[in-house]
């Protein structure tokens, strides 16, 4: 398998390409520790923004790391026959409370659609859902087009 093309997306591209998807792979940094989950997200095209829905226990390793104000980067990506495509948007997580929601946010939030709280062994009364933006510092999507005869 070889690499026939590769090429930038357009603006565009990125943007009808995050449309379509609602899942991706948020990393966190601090210092040498990083962490990785699968997320869904909402996406904001008139402004380039994401928006999460975060579920943690208070205990855990994803809230610890949330609390520290990490570097964050979201990659979305898929392959479909011979294309490969992925976006990678980096910055600062913003956690946002629910009292200062905007109309618009909650409308982006609303295509959040993970997680499913069923999926959790603790109660729901044991989580903390917390409400995120993503408004990316960089923003960069990727096609490569391989030729599988080889």
């Amino acid at each position: 398998m070889a690499i026939d093309q590769e090429s930038d997306m357009t603006d565009a591209e990125i943007d009808e390409f995050l449309r379509q998807r609602e899942t991706g792979v948020l990393s966190l940094a601090r210092t040498d520790d990083p962490y990785a989950i699968p997320i869904s997200y909402g996406y904001d095209d008139a402004e380039q923004v994401f928006y999460m829905r975060l579920v943690s226990t208070p205990e855990s390793e994803k809230r610890e790391f949330l609390e520290s104000s990490p570097a964050a980067r979201l990659v979305i990506y898929d392959e479909a026959d011979s294309t490969y495509r992925s976006v990678i948007a980096s910055g600062t997580l913003e956690d946002i409370p629910p009292a200062e929601l905007t109309p618009d946010q909650i409308a982006q939030y609303g295509e959040a659609k993970r997680p499913l709280f069923e999926i959790w062994a603790q109660g729901k009364q044991d989580l903390d859902i917390e409400l995120y933006q993503l408004d990316p510092e960089s923003l960069s999507g990727r096609r490569t087009e391989v030729d599988r005869a080889e």
